[in-house]
């Protein structure tokens, strides 16, 4: 669990000026954090919505970058056939690899 800060502090995503706007807001009572509830019981219609738009996205790694070598020509003309060439490239190697299996 991070440290809950008590001063502002540079480095962790925002600005003194963000931290300014919401640094008087009063901590929860205990009567309020009593009637907390999931976000999946308070609204279920999002939280569905987001459960699908989670899922559609797929796995959270289903790629790796690497780095080869290859002959600048190929390497050219490969980038000259716009946007996607590396998708291009990644299937093509899925094809051939699958043909030499066989």
């Amino acid at each position: 669990m991070p440290k809950l800060l008590k001063d502002f502090e540079p480095g962790h995503g925002f600005s003194k000026e963000d931290w300014d706007e919401v640094s008087d807001n009063p901590e929860l009572t205990d009567e309020e954090l009593a009637g907390l509830r999931p976000m999946k019981e308070a609204l279920p219609d999002l939280y569905a919505a987001l459960q699908a738009e989670i899922g559609k996205r797929g796995p959270a790694k289903t790629k790796e970058a690497i780095s080869i070598r290859l002959d600048i020509d190929l390497v050219e003309k490969l980038r000259a056939s716009g946007p996607g060439w590396q998708s291009r490239v990644n299937e093509a190697l899925r094809e051939w690899l699958e043909k030499s299996a066989a």
